[in-house]
């Protein structure tokens, strides 16, 4: 089955103007916001490089490996620089901020497509402890960091262009996007002609009344693979797409497994037992803490990490990072106590979704054998 490469080897020739953006489309822009672009990319409107020009910049450059999150990265911005579609357009305003001091991890691009529109993409959760980290703060806070950066990102486009906005991510991306555009004014909200969340969490359950956001929610597409974790997060007001992977599990999160047909993903039916699973006994641990007692177990877990030599995500389980962490806890009773106890909870979190996941398997097939 096909993916974005393949999309843009068949459509690749076309140009916005004549064929409209799609959400293929948006999922390619939301994957091209991974890489680390340079030189004048950060430029305003008048002097913004074409995605070809960024791409040949970037590629001359001896860092350029270390410049995206994974490999497939890099394949699909070379695809799409050298094609018609996404090659042509223009790269601006690139920005870029990371600091382990205020735990953030934000970056954001605009493409402006040929048709006059833009594209704003929001770069999702990159390998760093520090992106994982703001992640999970967004399970006991309001607002974070990027989300706030994200909305400012969104005026400073919205006043530098007059064109139509799209917004869009993947990942944490997909809920900036999303944020950013329910907290935009009325007046920008009215230039927004879409939305597109590509498995990105959803928010605390103060986001679920906020009239700027019900006034977005029909402009919000959201696409989950059938094994969903990330997208099925926190709470969403606006339905979602499942649409089919090519893997199993977590590694469904990879935009580049989604299979691809025509101009639109596969339609996957519905989430899988063990998505519905998961995503059951998160919200039913979360739903039994307080938003200080999440802040504590957030705050716990990533001071435990750090105690290792640990940068990226990846570096947790070396095991000489192993190795420490078992160190710690072997010389700190209090915080064994600690994570035993809240290891406990998520326990109990998961009986009670079992338990009624299969109360409503139950009531399911009651109901299919009294329509029959």
């Amino acid at each position: 089955m096909a993916n974005i490469m393949d999309y843009i080897q068949w459509r690749g020739d076309l140009t916005f103007s004549q064929a409209p953006l799609n959400p293929v489309d948006a999922l390619i822009f939301s994957a091209l916001a991974y890489v680390h672009y340079a030189g004048q990319t950060e430029a305003e409107p008048d002097s913004a490089l074409t995605l070809k020009q960024a791409g040949e910049d970037l590629f001359a450059r001896e860092d350029y490996e270390t410049r995206a999150r994974v490999k497939n990265d890099l394949i699909l911005l070379r695809t799409a620089m050298e094609s018609i579609r996404f090659g042509q357009s223009q790269i601006w305003m690139y920005r870029n901020q990371f600091s382990t001091e205020e735990q953030t991890q934000f970056a954001a691009m605009t493409f402006r497509l040929d048709d006059g529109s833009l594209f704003l993409a929001f770069r999702g959760t990159d390998s760093t402890l520090v992106g994982w980290k703001e992640d999970f703060n967004m399970t006991f806070q309001q607002t974070i960091p990027a989300q706030r950066l994200a909305l400012q990102y969104a005026r400073d486009v919205a006043l530098a262009d007059f064109g139509p906005l799209w917004l869009g991510g993947h990942s944490k991306g997909g809920n900036l996007a999303v944020f950013a555009a329910a907290r935009s004014s009325p007046e920008v909200q009215q230039r927004i002609v879409g939305v597109f969340n590509n498995d990105g969490p959803g928010f605390t359950q103060y986001m679920m009344g906020d009239p700027g956001y019900l006034a977005m929610v029909p402009k919000i597409r959201t696409f989950i693979p059938q094994s969903s974790v990330i997208g099925m997060m926190l709470e969403h007001e606006e339905p979602y797409t499942v649409i089919r992977s090519k893997t199993v599990g977590l590694l469904q999160h990879d935009p580049y497994s989604w299979e691809v047909m025509g101009v639109n993903f596969v339609d996957g039916e519905e989430i899988t037992e063990t998505s519905q699973f998961v995503d059951a006994t998160l919200k039913n641990r979360f739903a039994a803490m307080t938003n200080q007692e999440r802040n504590q177990l957030v705050d716990v877990m990533y001071t435990l990490l750090s105690s290792a030599d640990v940068e990226r995500a990846a570096d947790i389980f070396h095991p000489r990072n192993l190795h420490i962490y078992l160190k710690a806890l072997s010389e700190d009773e209090q915080l064994r106590k600690f994570l035993s106890t809240e290891f406990m909870g998520f326990v109990d979190a998961a009986w009670k979704a079992r338990a009624k996941l299969e109360q409503q398997r139950k009531e399911e097939k009651l109901l299919e054998e009294t329509e029959a």
